[in-house]
This record gives C-alpha cells, structure tokens and sequence, in this order.
C-alpha cells in the first residue's frame, strides 16, 4: 500500500507539473486532503520557516528591483559582457551565477537572457552555446546563496544533529560555493564547442529565409546601457550588498546572535540563522525603501515579487503534501533503502535528484529528504555534499527560466528536441549537477567536521 502511496504523490508532483507555478501548490492542496481523509495519514508539518525565508528576501529583492537597483546590476553585467563579447559563453554563465548569489532568486536572468543571445548573434557565436548553460547557472547558483531558503533550511537541520552543533553557515557555503562554481564552469567549457556553428544551424538558415523571422533576426538589438536609473540605483545595490555581508558575519560569529539571559543555569542558544535572515531582509529591505525614496506601492509589480511569491506558494503546498506521507511511511521507507545508503551513502544524491526533477524545488526538495537523510542515519558532510543534487528540474524542461530562455534566443539554437527531453539544458545540467557533487562531496569532508 505504501507503495501505491507514493505512487500517487508522484501522481500529484507530475500533475502540478504540468500546471506549474502556483498549480504546483494547489494541487498539492488535493493531494493533501486525499492523503489526511481518504489514505488516513497524521498530518505532517507545513514548510512554515523556509517560506518565512522566501518571503523576507523577495520582500527586499523586490525593494531593490523597484528602487532601479536591479536594472543598474544588469547594466554592470552588461558591461563586462560586451568587452568581451568573444568569451560570452564563459562569461554568461559567470554573470547569472553571481547574480543570484547575491540575490537568493534566479529568476534575475529574465532580464540578462536577451542581451547575452544579442552578444552572442552579433559574433557569430551559437546563442545556444551561452544562453543554455547561463539559463542552469543561474538555477545551480541557488544551492550555493547564502540567502537562499534551501542553505538556511540545511544548516538549521545540520547544527540539530549530534556533533555537529557547531556548524556554521560559513561551513556550508566554503563546500557549496567552490563546488557549484566548478560545476558551472565545467559545463561552460563543454559548450564552447557544442552544436553546430550558427552559419551551418539549418532551424537559423530556415528561419533567415522566413521574412519575419529574419526582421527580428536582423534587427533586434537587447540593451540595458540606454536605460536611465536614479541616482538612488547604486545606493540599493550597496545596501543589499551590504545586507549579505551582514548575514555572513553573523553567521560566522554565533555569539552576536546569542541574545537573553540563561534561565535556570541553561546556556542561551543561538538565534537561528533562519530568523537571521527573515531578520536583516526585511531590515535591509526598510533601510533601502527609506534611503532611496522608493514608492511601496511599486514593490509588488515588479518579476521578483511575482516570481517569489508563485514560488513560495508552490513550496507550501508541496512540502506539507510530501511531509505527510514521508512522516507517516519513513519507519518503512527508511529499511528499504539503509542497506543501500549505508554502504553507498553517496546514492542519497539520486533520491535528492529524482525528487527535484518533479518538484522544480531546492528549497522544497531539501524540506522533503533532508529530514529522510537524517533520519537514514547520513552524515553531516554526506548531506552538505551533495546539495547541489537538490537542483535537478532541468531534466524535464517545463521551468519558467529555461522556457523564457528558448523564447528569447531569436535564432532557434537554443531549443527543445523533438523527443522532449534531448533538449538543450540537458547536457549542461547534468555535467553542471555531477561535477559539483563530485567537489562538493570531496571538500564537505574536509570542512564539515
């Protein structure tokens, strides 16, 4: 029966799925009442602390992008990219990476995707080649952001495990940092030369001969240089910078978040770094509405919020779906598989993998098997290690990013093939996902200790 069970959760992934965005949620929402009053499971836990997390930081991600500050980071982006426009394809993937490393979110790359096909169509060089692995970047970056909800979820479940009560946030982005930036240039490497060159693409021939097609061809120019910002712009930028330097430091020096008196001779703990950074954005999304004058009612337009909040919505209704039955089938569940993980701890990383293709979740993925993995019994460094596999919804292309990202490329490079999953993340990711797990694995063993 807990087979069939789980049959029909995935049933209810795939179907959200197919929906997408908030569908995702919602959908969950019947899964869930099917699971509590129809298959009679205890209800598990909402993901109450990791949408707390996404909400503080789109709240001020999103004050940045309405006060211009998003727009003057793209246009520095912009920059780098058109004085090199030759090395577009290294150097795409390098500006998505740290743009949501700062931001916490991906979904920035909306706005950088049309000028890195435009550099890369004026050289002459396959959009598909920087478009594509800039596109799984800006995605394989989130398991590495201090802000995301996903980190700030793993290093709240591994400081709770015996042992290892003095892992820091610091810790975990020493291995997720270096591993995902190693993943991101591998794959940047591999598609300097892939595909055809644009000359010999038959779809861009096809569509040169297509009068409308090659008017857009020809005449499409994508810049950020001509747009005029506020001088308060720069100032937002600074001030969300600073905002991530202040939840490292805090991270790195737990006695700063050790706050109160000791009752009854027990020591004080810790201020959570979830709380932490629900703290400091909505803090540093005050300082930056205040310092630069921005009008709240422009907040809410803005691709952030919408993004961040469809996000949010999906992660509420999947992960409460997926507790309930991972909570109610785990003493099963976890005699299947802790032969296997046991001898082959490594193999998590499949499950962490098999999961996310489904759910198009980090944060909802970790919320789903971090508890699993713990419960197997895996440790620490086994579990930050393979965070990189939380990201895994290239698999299947149906993601607004890579969606938005074959939209723009004018030239038809950048594609999905006929048989649905030969499409043009495929390849990028799953050299991207695997080489970061490799490292990540290697130096989690090293630092997490």
């Amino acid at each position: 029966m807990l087979y069939l069970e789980f049959l029909f959760l995935l049933l209810m992934l795939y179907t959200g799925s197919r929906f997408g965005g908030i569908g995702l949620g919602v959908i969950s929402g019947i899964g869930l009442v099917i699971e509590v009053f129809i298959l009679r499971m205890p209800l598990g836990k909402a993901p109450i602390d990791v949408m707390l997390v996404i909400l503080a930081v789109v709240t001020c991600a999103s004050i940045l992008e309405a006060a211009g500050g998003l727009k003057y980071m793209l246009q520095i982006a912009e920059r780098v990219l058109r004085s090199n426009p030759k090395r577009v394809t290294i150097l795409a993937p390098m500006v998505t990476y740290v743009m949501t490393f700062m931001l916490g979110t991906g979904h920035s790359v909306y706005s950088v995707m049309p000028i890195i096909g435009d550099i890369a169509l004026k050289n002459k060089i396959r959009p598909e080649r920087p478009m594509a692995v800039s596109s799984v970047a800006s995605q394989l970056a989130i398991t590495s952001s201090p802000l995301s909800a996903a980190i700030a979820y793993y290093l709240t479940q591994i400081t709770k495990m015996p042992g290892y009560e003095h892992i820091t946030l610091l810790n975990i982005i020493s291995v997720t940092v270096p591993a995902t930036f190693v993943g991101t240039m591998a794959m940047a490497l591999y598609s300097l030369r892939r595909g055809k060159e644009l000359e010999d693409d038959p779809e861009y021939q096809r569509r040169l001969k297509d009068p409308t097609w090659r008017d857009r061809i020809l005449n499409t120019t994508a810049t950020s240089l001509d747009a005029e910002l506020p001088r308060s712009a720069k100032m937002a930028v600074w001030l969300f910078v600073l905002s991530l330097v202040t939840v490292v430091v805090i991270a790195m020096l737990p006695e700063i978040r050790t706050v109160g008196v000791p009752v009854d001779g027990k020591p004080v703990k810790a201020i959570s770094m979830s709380f932490i950074i629900q703290m400091m954005m909505l803090c540093f999304g005050g300082i930056i509405l205040i310092a630069t004058k921005t009008n709240p009612q422009s907040v809410p337009n803005g691709v952030v919020f919408k993004s961040g909040m469809v996000a949010c919505i999906a992660i509420y209704g999947i992960a409460w779906m997926s507790d309930t039955y991972f909570s109610y089938a785990m003493p099963e569940f976890k005699a299947a598989v802790t032969t296997m993980v046991e001898s082959y701890p490594w193999t998590f990383a499949f499950a962490l993998f098999a999961v996310s293709v489904v759910i198009n979740s980090q944060a909802a993925t970790a919320v789903m098997m971090l508890p699993v993995g713990i419960s197997l019994g895996l440790p620490a460094p086994v579990l930050v290690g393979l965070i990189p596999a939380t990201y895994a919804y290239f698999f299947i292309p149906n993601y607004p990013s890579d969606i938005a990202t074959v939209n723009f490329d004018v030239t038809g490079t950048t594609k999905i093939g006929k048989y649905y999953f030969n499409h043009s993340f495929m390849i990028p990711g799953l050299i991207g996902v695997t080489t970061a797990c490799l490292v990540g694995y290697a130096l989690a063993h090293m630092i997490i200790v």
